[in-house]
């Protein structure tokens, strides 16, 4: 059986986030299309996911060196392992994000962090960091209300962009991409633009 965890980083309901739109949108599609998958919800935004902190960087790298640690600091290396050992669980991914202020929320980039852990994720070696999971089937749906793709405003795009180079830097460089932009610059085009993306995820579901 095929294991699919789904990832809602975005707590705006659907009717007012375009991302989360997406989501539902994409994930309504898959069940009906693979229902013999186990499919595993994770909203970020409703799941403890406690700050990145140096109790639990320091949990996390006693651990690998075969140190003790203090009872805080397991309870804080646990939470990240218990979300990676579940990623690292999935054979396919499906992460759905918007763009907030130049890059992506804020509890997107703690789970992220937890990923990214040395010997599990990905592994030093004398030419540079080698990714470990890239057999992971990933799918990126993003919403930006600006226009981002091209123009003055290309650099700014810190949220699809940052989120492909994780993934990179696990071994993963080719995630499917549904990417809508632009429907707050474009008003006037917004239910069309938003459409278009909806079928695009509908699609993508289909064959994922």
């Amino acid at each position: 059986m095929t294991n699919v965890l789904f990832i809602k980083a975005n707590g705006l309901p659907a009717e007012r986030s375009v991302s989360v739109a997406l989501y539902e949108i994409f994930l309504t599609e898959y069940k009906k299309s693979h229902p013999d998958d186990n499919v595993t919800e994770l909203d970020l935004f409703e799941a403890d996911l406690p700050y990145y902190d140096v109790t639990m960087m320091s949990g996390l790298h006693k651990e690998v060196a075969g140190e003790t640690l203090t009872p805080e600091e397991k309870r804080l290396a646990d939470i990240a392992n218990g979300y990676l050992d579940q990623f690292l669980a999935a054979d396919k991914i499906v992460m759905a994000f918007p763009l907030w202020n130049f890059s992506i929320p804020a509890q997107f980039l703690t789970y992220l962090f937890y990923l990214n852990q040395a010997g599990k994720t990905f592994k030093y070696t004398a030419n540079g960091p080698v990714g470990l999971v890239a057999d992971k089937k990933i799918a990126l749906l993003n919403a930006r209300g600006g226009i981002y793709s091209d123009g003055p405003m290309q650099s700014f795009e810190m949220s699809l962009n940052y989120v492909k180079n994780v993934l990179a830097h696990f071994g993963i460089s080719e995630p499917e991409m549904v990417i809508v932009e632009g429907h707050n610059a474009k008003p006037d085009q917004a239910k069309d633009i938003i459409s278009a993306g909806a079928k695009e995820a509908v699609e993508l579901a289909k064959i994922f």
